[in-house]
């Protein structure tokens, strides 16, 4: 039967239905569940002594899971891999594999995604792999927030990464440490082979927001660190480029505790921005050591970086450019095909460092469609130009060929 048949379109459109209905009774489930331990205190999520002898990608230990502990028409797992972090140093991660229950009728082999979900996080409870195991927790939040368009990869016949691309640490706006999480997850993927990947199957990768961040720096260490995975099609929006101004502009507002999450990561990320913090600074570097980005926005609505700091002005510090500097997206131009979008009046990620960065790649030799997108905000841009995205990875998968050099609307 064809995949585009009216009995596929109405089996998955009661699929979706009946997923969406039973993740929403599930999440409104208060507490969490006593069989899903956080991951911290998980022992699949231990790094093994022995690490250092498997290669990057290498599965260390798996296990089924049921998706969002519910029973939907998806086969999935939890995949535990080597990956090697930012200071050289041997890492284990944790992704989550998921296929639909249903053949893949086509063309060619079955597609992977690579699809990074903004973890936004200084700690594992906000890891996707624990909320997608069935965590009910406030921590699940940004993970809920694109199951929409895991669904929508799900329905359109494509098998699924969702790797906890920080790692164990939770290195927020890390690009080496996740870029590399990020290809060592699609290399884990296709190794496990009850996920049925082939070396012909077709690669992508997406993300939003953080997870554009994370999939970008991948992009950009791929041909380096991982030149044997080879990507199809990459698609990103809601691009975090420019740091400073990211913190600058939430400053204050609804959002300020992003700027905090950008504070805290950063000091964990390069230890000598500590020394522009004041008492209070240090105390908040403890008290909110394992919080997620959700959790912070409510701590400190409409606050001040500067309450933290030992001096006025702490985003255009020295110590503050020196640690976000070198995290920034542009250092190198990625070799795969790109469509990225965002918001002309995103209010989370000013669109000014979008606009620069995607000049960056062109200048570089990228190959991109950039679409800078009439919808105003951050979180409506995602919804609105997710169906641009989906149809670029489709066309890709499908082996349709794109032109060279940059298309910018």
């Amino acid at each position: 039967m064809r995949r585009d048949g009216a009995w596929f379109r109405h089996w998955w459109r009661v699929g979706l239905i009946g997923a969406v209905t039973l993740l929403a009774a599930a999440i409104a489930v208060p507490g969490t569940r006593a069989d899903i331990p956080v991951p911290d205190d998980d022992p699949f999520y231990a790094m093994p002594i022995d690490l250092g002898e498997y290669g990057n990608g290498a599965i260390l230990d798996s296990r089924p899971i049921s998706v969002f502990g519910l029973p939907l028409p998806i086969a999935g797992w939890q995949v535990k891999y080597r990956t090697t972090d930012s200071a050289g140093e041997a890492a284990a991660d944790v992704a989550t594999v998921m296929t639909p229950l249903i053949p893949w009728n086509g063309p060619g082999d079955r597609p992977l995604l690579s699809y990074q979900i903004a973890e936004d996080s200084l700690g594992t409870r906000c890891a996707p792999s624990f909320a997608l195991r069935g965590a009910r927790d406030t921590a699940i939040t940004n993970t809920v927030l694109d199951v929409p368009f895991l669904i929508e990869a799900l329905r359109r016949g494509w098998a699924v990464v969702v790797p906890d691309y920080e790692g164990a640490q939770s290195r927020f706006f890390d690009g080496v440490n996740s870029g590399r999480g990020v290809l060592d997850g699609v290399r884990a993927a296709k190794a496990f082979a009850p996920l049925g990947i082939t070396d012909a199957s077709p690669l992508g990768a997406w993300g939003y927001s953080g997870g554009a961040f994370a999939t970008l720096w991948a992009m950009q260490l791929r041909a380096s660190y991982a030149p044997e995975v080879r990507f199809a099609g990459v698609t990103s929006g809601g691009v975090p480029a420019d740091i400073p101004a990211i913190a600058r502009g939430v400053d204050g507002g609804v959002q300020a505790g992003l700027g905090i999450l950008i504070l805290i990561a950063m000091t964990r990320n390069d230890p000598r921005l500590a020394d522009a913090l004041d008492d209070s600074g240090s105390a908040l570097l403890d008290q909110e050591a394992a919080a997620c980005g959700s959790d912070l926005v409510v701590h400190h609505l409409y606050g001040h970086l500067d309450d933290y700091s030992a001096a006025p002005d702490l985003v255009d510090s020295r110590e503050f450019r020196s640690a976000t500097d070198h995290q920034e997206l542009g250092g190198w131009a990625p070799d795969v095909p790109l469509y990225l979008y965002h918001s002309n009046s995103d209010d989370v990620i000013p669109s000014a460092g979008f606009s620069a960065l995607v000049d960056r790649y062109c200048a570089l030799g990228a190959t991109l469609t950039a679409v800078h997108s009439t919808i105003p905000g951050h979180n409506p841009a995602a919804i609105g130009e997710a169906l641009g995205a989906m149809n670029f990875l489709s066309d890709r998968f499908a082996g349709e060929p794109v032109a060279a050099g940059c298309t910018v609307r």
